[in-house]
C-alpha cells in the first residue's frame, strides 16, 4: 500500500534528513520527501500496519530534525 503524507520541513537538507531516516524504520519499503510540495509519500511493506509504521517514522524523524510535522 502507499499514502502520501502532508509534512511540514523548513528546508531541502531537513527534508532529505526526514527521507532517510524513514527508510530506516521497519515496515517502510520506499519512502519519498518533497520539500517543494511538503508531501511524503510512504510504500509499506506487505502486511505492515501503516498506522503503527508512521508513529515509528514521525518518532525517528523528530530525533534527526525535531521541529519537522508529519499529518498522520
Amino acid at each position: 500500500m502507499k499514502k502520501t503524507y502532508s509534512i511540514y520541513v523548513d528546508c531541502a537538507n531537513c527534508a532529505q534528513k526526514m527521507e532517510d531516516t524513514a527508510n530506516t524504520v521497519e515496515g517502510v519499503e520506499k519512502a519519498t520527501v518533497s520539500f517543494m510540495t511538503q508531501k511524503m509519500q510512504v510504500k509499506f511493506a506487505e502486511g505492515a500496519d501503516h498506522e503503527a509504521v508512521m508513529q515509528n517514522v514521525l518518532k525517528a524523524c523528530k530525533k534527526v530534525e525535531s521541529d519537522c510535522e508529519i499529518e498522520l
